[in-house]
């Protein structure tokens, strides 16, 4: 029972009653809705006429905490920018944190935009956060793997993180009102395209960023979320290693949750939180092959906040508005802790494995 509808419960269980008196009707139940009417992936945004807040209205989980239309003007390290740009190695955000110390699973609802250069009115990366980095480019998708120190970006250290995307547990986003733009998919390299089917693993210090074609084969299914709790291994398919940056044309990855055994393909999906960790995953994650790949130094890339000094104090929001999660999707942002087999050999899982079902048992799921 809600604790609203519990309060008015013993309220009216406790009145004295007294002939020829009416009973006090009960207190109004809370009548935000839970769902908007248009889901925030089904919104039509385009960047040349970016609203501030794409949430303006206020749902049972909150409403939208910062702004969407990013500038010069707040282009700062407190700025509350919920649009990311991923564009390339050398220009892309990711979200995370707006204060520092915090927890995915705390602040899921209101990540702010990270981003390695000074055009998009957000918080800059600051220095020394990314430690290696592969970028897979293919026709459907551009995918971002990385090792990262996540204090930098305002997460705890030793916190799991989990997932972020467009969709979220009401259809509102994580954070809400997040939109994503790239110019990775137009003709011309130049043209901003809103890339509506996106998700962010961050947390155990990698983070994974993938944007899909809205022109491509299958934009929802290869950047699908209902696969949080098995980790961004099964999601994004890769093999960055800490210390190199590179950037690889890739062919594309079997769709989340969807593998081959004894001649059948056949889709996998996560049991509910409710029902306990997940111990077994009956398909191992194919790493797609990936060739022409070129390597960079990370001075090459991170050159717009070579200076910046990580975020140590409170951040002042400057956005309107508030919004507070109340469960959360994330799963381990790193990996699960299960491997599986699909008789195609197998993959090492990263390290995180009796965590996984025991520090994320959140009520909600995509």
């Amino acid at each position: 029972m809600a604790h609203s509808a519990l309060s008015a419960f013993v309220a009216l269980a406790s009145l004295t009653l007294v002939a020829g008196q009416t009973t006090p009707a009960p207190a109004a139940p809370n009548t935000q809705p839970t769902f908007p009417a248009t889901p925030l992936s089904d919104i039509p945004v385009t960047y040349s006429d970016i609203p501030y807040q794409v949430i303006t209205s206020t749902y049972a989980r909150g409403t939208q905490s910062g702004y969407n239309l990013c500038n010069s003007t707040t282009q700062n390290q407190n700025s509350e920018c919920q649009t990311l740009i991923v564009n390339s190695i050398f220009d892309f955000c990711l979200y995370a944190p707006g204060q520092p110390n915090s927890t995915i699973s705390d602040t899921e609802g209101e990540e702010v935009a990270w981003c390695t250069t000074k055009n998009h009115g957000s918080r800059g990366i600051p220095p020394g956060t990314f430690t290696g980095l592969q970028v897979l480019r293919t026709a459907d998708y551009l995918q971002f793997v990385g090792f990262i120190n996540q204090a930098n970006v305002n997460i705890q250290p030793g916190d799991f993180g989990g997932e972020l995307d467009g969709g979220g547990q009401d259809g509102l986003g994580n954070p809400i009102g997040a939109e994503v733009f790239s110019t990775a998919f137009s003709s011309d390299n130049s043209t901003y395209q809103h890339t509506s089917q996106w998700n962010v693993f961050i947390g155990g210090n990698q983070v994974g960023i993938k944007v899909c074609n809205p022109a491509g084969s299958n934009p929802a299914g290869y950047c699908q979320h209902t696969l949080d709790r098995i980790g961004l291994i099964y999601n994004m398919p890769n093999q960055a290693a800490n210390g190199t940056f590179e950037v690889c044309d890739s062919a594309p990855m079997d769709i989340p949750g969807v593998y081959t055994s004894g001649g059948q393909t056949l889709s996998y999906s996560q049991p509910a939180e409710s029902l306990g960790p997940i111990t077994s995953i009956p398909y191992t994650p194919r790493i797609p092959s990936s060739s022409n790949c070129q390597t960079y130094q990370s001075s090459q890339i991170f050159t717009d906040f070579a200076s910046l000094a990580p975020s140590t104090t409170a951040a002042s929001p400057t956005g309107t508005g508030a919004s507070k999660n109340s469960g959360t999707r994330a799963g381990s942002a790193a990996s699960a802790s299960a491997t599986g087999s699909n008789g195609a050999g197998t993959v090492t899982i990263s390290l995180f494995s009796t965590i996984l079902g025991v520090a994320f048992s959140f009520a909600f799921l995509a």
